[in-house]
């Protein structure tokens, strides 16, 4: 059992006070947020069922029998929400899974909905702080797109099942009583999750960031140099020859350094001169993109989320929805701010 489990499991006292209460359910917002984001495939609908969750808990506290761990029931409570939100949705998904990518003329085509995608979410609102770096690697790993995205491909139950023993590394009597089921339905639930899994191939294995990787920094470091100074081929020598560049709310999406060049030198010539500041989205390194302005100074214009695979870039997500992205990141209107 991690330090982390071990401090949330501490025996809960039969009667709190609202102060009390308030805090301990605080204490657990942002593992469950992590957990009904994977759930969910949504930054905001995840925030959302937490909310709910928090307010369903404080209103049932009293019936609450202290069978089970605090923790072990909110995670039911948090489990039933996720799955009433996902009831008649179709699942959110990534631009690689919306058709072939943009030939040598592509198209951007209409924006759709914001309910269409798999969204970005920041690292510090979805994963506890553990203290164990290997722990903290593996919760990282947890939250990257493209995992994020494959979990979409499951059943809501299935999907709760696999999150909750093969993430959270719950028991599956643990998860059988949190599901109301028996062992054997979550155990045969968990071989076909992850038999959907491996058929979908966790569409784009990635890593997760490691700051103390030094070669991975260095990779890093050198991507914010080259795209800042907008030498495309500077940037062309970090990519994987199948690196995709993507542009949510759009569907196009391109693949291999020749497209994703002639694309940043055309139709997307007005990144040039583009201020990146860091942050951590999904467990992989983030920027928030701000393009030169019409009037003079910067513009916010994406949230990227950059994905890294043997040591090269393996993908560029620029999240365009800036309205509602660079708040949740804490990212002002205005890239001097945060410097």
């Amino acid at each position: 059992m991690s330090e982390l489990t071990a401090r949330s499991e501490r025996p809960v006292p039969e009667q709190l006070g609202s102060a009390e209460l308030a805090d301990r359910l605080e204490g657990f917002r942002v593992e469950l947020t992590g957990y009904c984001y994977r759930m969910l495939g949504s930054a905001f609908e995840a925030e959302d069922a937490v909310q709910e969750t928090m307010v369903r808990a404080w209103r049932a506290y009293e019936r609450f029998e202290h069978r089970s761990s605090l923790r072990s029931w909110l995670y039911r409570i948090a489990t039933n929400t996720c799955l009433d939100a996902l009831n008649g949705r179709e699942r959110r998904a990534r631009p690689v899974e919306m058709g072939p990518a943009g030939g040598a003329e592509p198209v951007l085509g209409p924006a759709l909905g914001e309910d269409v995608w798999v969204e970005p979410f920041p690292d510090a609102r979805a994963l506890p702080g553990s203290g164990d770096p290997a722990e903290e690697v593996a919760l990282r790993d947890s939250v990257r797109l493209a995992f994020v995205a494959a979990l979409q491909h499951l059943a809501p139950r299935q999907r709760a099942v696999l999150i909750l023993r093969e993430v959270l590394a719950w028991r599956a009597a643990e998860v059988a009583e949190l599901l109301g089921t028996s062992v054997a339905s979550v155990n045969s639930a968990l071989q076909r999750a992850r038999a959907t899994l491996a058929a979908a191939g966790d569409l784009g294995a990635t890593e997760p960031l490691r700051p103390g990787d030094s070669r991975q920094q260095e990779l890093l470091r050198r991507y914010v140099s080259a795209f800042e100074s907008y030498d495309l081929e500077a940037l062309t020598a970090l990519l994987r020859e199948d690196a995709t560049l993507s542009m949510p709310p759009y569907a196009l999406w391109l693949q291999g350094a020749p497209d994703i060049c002639s694309w940043m030198l055309g139709p997307g010539h007005g990144c040039r001169g583009s201020v990146l500041v860091p942050v951590a989205a999904n467990g992989s390194a983030a920027f928030g993109q701000y393009r030169p302005a019409p009037g003079g100074g910067f513009e916010p214009w994406a949230l990227q989320v950059v994905e890294v695979r043997g040591g090269r870039i393996s993908a560029l997500n620029s999240f365009l929805d800036t309205a509602r992205l660079f708040p949740l990141f804490g990212l002002p209107a205005d890239p001097r701010r945060a410097r």
